[in-house]
């Protein structure tokens, strides 16, 4: 499919993209030479810079969320978050995941749970601190536009050492292995774990994945390739991180039969366009239904915010 150019990137001041288009600029792409996870690392750094195409179906599914959506509740009724720990054979280490319970959890019933995950710069409180994504929970619950549910938020980046590098190593192939390494961590580790812990659901239906940049690159490889786990699975902001559609979605008719939702979205001023583009045309191309949103957001927390109102609104319904 052709697609006309319409506009540059541009990028905003926040911390998250002033980073990414430092690091984008500052650093070339040898990629022949280099290993898998270097290849990912520095498609990612080259990817941020190029300009934004637009096809004529690249527009906005939904309107932003309403002023006050990711503002804590007023009315006191409001769910909680805490830190859990858990065992992973996979890093050898405990790790740590932010968990959101919804107001009012009852262990005498079973939720369904989100897995919420971060960007390449990020860890487990990305999505609480920068997002704002209890907030988002909240609203919706509240207002009866959102099942009750959990949501965890998980360290992504699945190494012994997890802290977030400093700016100079987040491109790196270490920091970029880690996050695809956090597949059997998720799945082997964490997942049993909260089950465990928690009254979450225990069945695909009951199963989400979403997530940001980097994030929305192991949601869409971990959710599409693992069909018997999760239902429901968003990208946001997608990074070159995710896997070629085909890879993704080898066989649609399973696809079209076994998923609840897939959401894909990103915003019209990001240079990261073409990786969400390119899975959204490969299924409309095989009749595989879908969500496909473009906004008028860079590489930032707005668009990660008003998705994830859209996404957690269609979501165990």
């Amino acid at each position: 499919m052709n697609r006309p150019a319409l506009r540059n990137t541009v990028f905003n001041g926040s911390v998250t993209t002033g980073l990414l288009l430092l690091l984008a600029a500052s650093q070339g792409a040898a990629f022949a030479q280099e290993k898998p996870e270097q290849v990912s690392s520095n498609r990612a750094r080259a990817n941020f810079a190029r300009p934004v195409v637009l096809a004529a179906d690249d527009v906005r599914a939904f309107p932003d969320a309403p002023a006050g959506f990711d503002k804590p509740a007023t009315n006191g009724w409001a769910g909680r978050t805490e830190v859990f720990e858990y065992d992973s054979t996979v890093t050898g280490v405990k790790r740590k995941a932010v968990v959101y319970l919804p107001p009012h959890c009852s262990t005498d019933q079973k939720y369904p749970v989100l897995y919420l995950l971060h960007g390449i710069g990020g860890n487990e409180w990305e999505w609480i601190g920068y997002v704002h994504a209890d907030a988002i929970v909240d609203n919706l619950i509240v207002a009866g536009k959102a099942t009750p549910m959990i949501v965890v938020m998980p360290n992504g980046r699945a190494l012994a050492d997890d802290r977030v590098p400093p700016p100079d190593r987040t491109f790196s192939p270490q920091n970029a292995a880690g996050f695809g390494k956090f597949e059997r961590d998720l799945l082997d580790c964490l997942i049993p774990a909260i089950q465990a812990k928690y009254p979450a659901g225990t069945n695909r239906e009951q199963r989400a994945i979403a997530g940001l940049s980097m994030g929305g690159g192991q949601s869409l490889n971990f959710g599409l390739g693992h069909l018997d786990t999760f239902a429901w699975v968003g990208g946001f902001s997608s990074a070159p991180n995710t896997k070629p559609p085909a890879e993704l979605v080898p066989d649609p008719a399973a696809a079209r039969q076994q998923l609840r939702l897939i959401y894909l979205s990103c915003g019209n001023q990001d240079g990261l366009i073409n990786i969400s583009q390119g899975v959204h045309v490969y299924l409309k191309e095989h009749g595989v239904p879908h969500v496909w949103n473009v906004d008028d957001q860079p590489h930032d927390r707005g668009t990660w915010a008003n998705n994830l109102y859209h996404f957690a609104q269609r979501i165990f319904q």
